[in-house]
């Protein structure tokens, strides 16, 4: 079994849902409906992945500083606590 990052996991299930439009003007403008407030535009398509990705990768960093719920992604809530074993198990 290998590591689990649960930010990086939040992450790649969220652009899984991203939509994407190509502009009148030839740019691309790109959304994650269920990340109010997540989107970004570029030139090309990979620019606006890439500004994508950076632009959601802040919002959930500052959501969860900021204690804002954010959306369960896939099977992934980042709104619960950490969870705890007692030092017993270990």
């Amino acid at each position: 079994m290998g590591v689990r990052f649960v930010l990086t996991d939040y992450v790649e299930q969220a652009l899984s849902q991203a939509v994407y439009d190509k502009l009148e003007d030839g740019t691309f403008a790109a959304r994650i409906p269920p990340c109010k407030g997540v989107v970004a535009f570029g030139p090309t398509l990979q620019v606006c992945q890439d500004g994508l990705r950076s632009t959601l990768e802040d919002w959930v960093l500052m959501g969860l500083k900021l204690g804002h719920p954010l959306p369960i992604v896939g099977d992934i809530d980042l709104n619960q606590g950490p969870q705890r074993e007692p030092v017993e198990t270990l």
